[in-house]
């Protein structure tokens, strides 16, 4: 029996070892960087304290990152995911063309996240009362002006309309297919004991079909949290790379510009910053994951 726990443990040793080499001694590094107050690449440490999560916490632009991460994370992680189940209901429901609705609907998640922002700028586009996108155009068919949705002149609230709008689009792919697989391998006599009983579509759905998926469900809430928090290349793709002169940056951008300012570069403020997404997303899974004690059925 020790004989096998040993082989087990060495199997395991390049996994550890890898593990140990990117990812924990990376994140102890960037605690440990945190507290170096005003280390930059060119210069030391002027002193050991909590100054860069003071300078970070009262920062006005990390405060304008966390608005804009939080309102991306609390509308599009329960949007794409409802969307996605009821594709995926759907999709399980029809035999006809099924493989091809499948594809088209996952082509999205295998398409350069940059070229689909350049697509997304030209159906929001406004250049001028003429030169209008698809959507524009959309809309003055019902005698709605133009608006400028992704341009220097447009409002914040039709800025964050439309990076949540490609945030769905974009992470719903993923969604529908961990849901539909799901949705298959559910047992085919509960539908049949409900369909002997008279129950109708929508009991099925409430009372089998979600029970049955709710782990698939929640596996996917935690890692859209997870992967909401850490949004950055969207709104690159939407915006350019002054996301800060745009008002459209997020936390993982508010770290890069720290980390590769016009000043240097302040690595201790970037520390900083990452280690409180960090906690972030920490407390935000362990929530989840004490919700779904309660409401996920295994």
């Amino acid at each position: 029996m020790k004989k096998n726990n040993l082989k087990a443990w060495l199997y395991l040793l390049p996994a550890f070892i890898f593990l140990g080499f990117f990812t924990i001694y990376p994140l102890v590094d960037i605690f440990v960087y945190s507290f170096e107050e005003n280390f930059q690449f060119t210069s030391e440490a002027t002193g050991i304290g909590f100054g860069n999560y003071n300078f970070v916490l009262n920062d006005e632009k990390f405060l304008s990152a966390v608005r804009n991460t939080l309102i991306l994370v609390i509308i599009t992680v329960p949007l794409s995911t409802i969307i996605a189940l009821l594709i995926s209901v759907g999709l399980n429901r029809i035999k006809f063309l099924r493989k091809i609705f499948e594809t088209i609907f996952f082509l999205p998640y295998v398409t350069n996240t940059l070229a689909v922002g350049m697509v997304f700028m030209l159906l929001f586009n406004k250049e001028s009362s003429e030169n209008v996108g698809i959507v524009n155009s959309i809309l003055g068919v019902f005698g709605i002006n133009a608006i400028d949705w992704v341009g220097p002149t447009s409002s914040y609230a039709a800025k964050m309309f439309v990076l949540c709008f490609y945030t769905v689009w974009y992470v719903m792919p993923f969604k529908i297919l961990v849901l539909t697989g799901a949705i298959a391998s559910v047992r085919k006599d509960y539908y049949q004991a409900a369909a002997v009983d008279g129950a109708s579509r929508f009991t099925v759905f409430k009372r089998i079909t979600v029970p049955m998926i709710s782990p698939m469900i929640s596996y996917l809430i935690i890692t859209g949290f997870i992967g909401a928090f850490k949004s950055y290349s969207d709104a690159v793709a939407l915006f350019g790379e002054d996301l800060d002169n745009a008002g459209m940056n997020t936390i993982v951008g508010y770290v890069y510009n720290q980390l590769y300012s016009n000043t240097g570069g302040y690595p201790s403020r970037a520390s900083a910053a990452a280690i409180i997404l960090f906690f972030i997303i920490l407390a935000i899974t362990c929530i989840n994951l004490l919700v779904s004690r309660k409401h996920v059925h295994y």
